[in-house]
């Protein structure tokens, strides 16, 4: 089993997620921004360390919005997605085909990867008792 984490970022009532390259594993999916976590870090120093790689911002995780497991044909994936915002630099299309700030309804209008599919599930029942 692989540990990776991801970030929720939001801006007001949008968040962001990102499309994958073309010519990786689950190309042009989309997701929420995060990597693997190397041996000898924590999840918090992998995604800040991922999001500086792949954005080019430095993001403060706080809480842990989920954790999901998800097996993929090639590879079993444990994924902790932190709440986070960015705390300085904007966000560059360094490592994804493109990036997107949605709502939870428009983020029905995008293919995920599966394990993220669970994140936007989670996302709608949030946003549903929030509203209610």
């Amino acid at each position: 089993m692989i540990e990776v984490v991801a970030a929720l970022i939001w801006d007001n009532d949008r968040f962001m997620i990102c499309q994958r390259p073309e010519y990786k594993a689950r190309g042009l999916l989309w997701e929420f921004v995060g990597g693997k976590v190397e041996p000898g870090e924590t999840y918090e120093e992998a995604l800040i360390r991922e999001c500086q790689e792949e954005l080019g911002v430095v993001i403060d995780p706080s809480d842990v919005f989920m954790d999901v497991v998800h097996e993929y044909p090639d590879l079993t994936v444990h994924l902790t997605v932190f709440n986070s915002e960015i705390i300085s630099g904007t966000p560059k299309k360094i490592e994804h085909n493109d990036i997107k700030w949605v709502t939870t309804a428009e983020a029905e209008d995008y293919d995920f990867c599966p394990a993220d599919v669970a994140i936007v599930e989670r996302l709608k029942i949030h946003n549903d008792s929030v509203n209610s």
